[in-house]
């Protein structure tokens, strides 16, 4: 027997209210309370069997492979490819190329004999057609469609019938059984849970475009990125042409790989060797420039670390952080001048990464150091010389994660020596390793001051 009851429910996040108060507890809107009624109604426990334990040696370890993309870069993040029946949440900056590599992505798919279904809720079909065909992703198995309405998009996928279906995006997607404006966190939250349910009972692998806010972080209900088996970051700056992919959530391996494309005329390629296209216009002999070999997930990459030092009269010097924490920047700075007697207080300092890379790891923290004191000193740093290690606030050396991969690659692209904590692990053939216990020893090594 079903009962019904008088609720008060949000038209902006969908919180529902016992009594109409004028505004949202939960959101915290004005004027956003629709009444409408609740029907209530028992379940029997007869419709919801109980499920079966068994002890978990017995379970069914079979899972469902990855299908490729034929896309290294992609396939390196998802671990193979993408897993048939999942749901994988896409998230960027406007602009930062999010459907480009859609579009890359779908084409793969459907020039390897799989159908995909392009859905662009966005723009009109002209425009990604046009789009698709400057890039050169033009596939008979690849179709497109422009829709907003998710019935329809299902109706779609009846008729064509895809192992693919791309939405972009998912906030522009409207339920009309849901009583809430287009973007609203009720519509955006209905349509995510009905295209994870169809993807599911169809076997169907879903990929969704997600605003992100201002802070870079996905816009919408926190219970999006929940119910999704995937959730990527496609990152990269409007004036650098690197683009970078990482999985923050992959519910079929891990998160701890990275994919790097290159934005050219013709759209996304793959970076296969990260270190060689960020050291290309690298200029040696230079007070200010030091390699340093950082770790970004599994990935080890060379970065050039530049510093600017400049004397000022000004009160309070500027200080200048490009691709590297400004709060580990400023400690280095404090280090340096404390326990190694570089003055930096009376100067403006300027640190950056090259090639738009953005470095957030502690393991540069001895190369923002050797440049700053390379910088100050007017003393360039051996060209052929690598610098790894965290900077504490004693003035000591630590060693980082993954040590040994990083001098592997320092060695790979032709670096002889490297300056490293007294803890480091044995370097690879070809690559001598100077091991301090603290910074004022490193610097002193380099002779950027001298030991005194």
């Amino acid at each position: 027997m079903a009962r019904t009851k008088t609720i008060y429910r949000c038209n902006a996040c969908g919180a529902e209210h016992p009594q109409w108060t004028g505004w949202c507890s939960s959101c915290e809107a004005s004027g956003t309370l629709d009444q409408s009624v609740s029907s209530v109604r028992a379940v029997p426990s007869s419709l919801a069997p109980a499920a079966t334990a068994v002890p978990i040696a017995q379970a069914s370890t079979g899972g469902v492979e990855p299908r490729p993309t034929t896309i290294s870069e992609a396939d390196r993040v998802l671990g193979g490819g993408l897993v048939p029946g999942s749901v994988t949440l896409l998230g960027g900056e406007p602009g930062v190329g999010k459907s480009t590599f859609l579009l890359h992505v779908a084409a793969a798919v459907a020039n390897a004999g799989r159908r995909c279904l392009y859905v662009t809720a966005e723009e009109s079909a002209q425009q990604v057609a046009a789009r698709a065909e400057r890039l050169g992703a033009m596939s008979d198995d690849l179709w497109l469609a422009a829709e907003t309405l998710l019935p329809n998009v299902l109706t779609l996928v009846d008729d064509v019938k895809p192992e693919l279906l791309v939405v972009d995006s998912v906030q522009t997607l409207v339920d009309p059984e849901l009583s809430a404006a287009a973007g609203s966190l009720v519509q955006v939250r209905g349509c995510a849970h009905t295209l994870v349910s169809e993807a599911k009972r169809r076997d169907l692998t879903v990929v969704m475009v997600g605003h992100v806010t201002k802070d870079g972080g996905l816009a919408g209900p926190k219970v999006l990125e929940h119910v999704v088996d995937t959730v990527l970051s496609f990152e990269g700056e409007r004036h650098h042409a690197l683009r970078l992919l990482r999985a923050t959530k992959h519910r079929f391996g891990g998160t701890h790989e990275l994919g790097l494309f290159e934005m050219g005329d013709r759209g996304l390629t793959g970076v296969p060797d990260p270190s060689a296209m960020f050291l290309t216009d690298r200029q040696v002999g230079i007070p200010g420039s030091v390699v340093a070999p950082v770790l970004d997930g599994q990935r080890p990459m060379l970065v050039e670390l530049q510093a600017l030092v400049v004397p000022t009269q000004a009160p309070m010097p500027r200080r200048t952080a490009q691709g590297v924490d400004s709060g580990r920047m400023a400690q280095v700075l404090a280090v340096l001048e404390r326990r190694v007697g570089l003055f930096v207080s009376k100067a403006d300092v300027h640190v950056a990464v090259s090639g738009g890379v953005k470095v957030r790891e502690p393991g540069a923290d001895l190369a923002i150091a050797l440049a700053v004191a390379s910088a100050l000193t007017d003393i360039p740093v051996p060209p052929e010389m690598v610098a790894c290690g965290e900077v504490g606030l004693c003035g000591g050396l630590r060693q980082v994660h993954g040590t040994d991969r990083r001098l592997a690659e320092a060695a790979r692209l032709g670096f002889t020596s490297a300056l490293a904590p007294s803890s480091a692990p044995d370097p690879p053939a070809g690559l001598r390793v100077g091991r301090f216990q603290s910074l004022h020893d490193a610097v002193v090594a380099t002779r950027l001051v001298s030991g005194g």
